[in-house]
């Protein structure tokens, strides 16, 4: 079985603040957590393989376990994601969990996707664990 997660995507977190921004910019800007590549491998047996990057020297590793989609429920997948020693991001420990998107048969240019939410499991850089923020990972390749 082919992993459906596997390639590359683009990643973006966003805070959980419910106020609305009213269509400004600097608002909407202020909600984004974190974006990044997330290059997923095309592991087998429900393994999840692949490292979220952030730009130079801020790398993670991710493993996670992948639940295949069954009874209209679809795929799904649970990471760990920890920083690369001697990268920046060595101190960070991030849990996601996230499902791919309903593929529409009516939808026009439909890319696929990726949703869920992350939650900091230890504390890094002066912020606390435990923040959780919502994430979606559109396929790039």
């Amino acid at each position: 079985m082919s992993n459906p997660f596997a390639g590359k995507w683009t990643y973006r977190s966003f805070l959980n603040n419910p106020a609305l921004t009213d269509g400004d910019p600097e608002k909407l800007a202020a909600l984004l957590f974190a974006e990044g590549v997330w290059t997923v491998e095309d592991s087998a047996n429900g393994t999840f393989i692949g490292e979220l990057g952030f730009g130079s020297n801020a790398l993670m590793d991710l493993k996670g376990v992948i639940t295949p989609a069954h009874n209209g429920v679809p795929d799904h997948v649970h990471i760990e994601g920890s920083g690369r020693p001697g990268t920046s991001t060595q101190d960070y420990f991030y849990d996601y969990d996230g499902s791919l998107t309903e593929h529409w048969p009516n939808g026009v240019n439909q890319v696929s996707a990726i949703t869920g939410s992350v939650i900091r499991m230890k504390p890094h850089n002066g912020a606390p664990a435990g923040l959780v923020a919502s994430f979606i990972a559109v396929k790039a390749t």
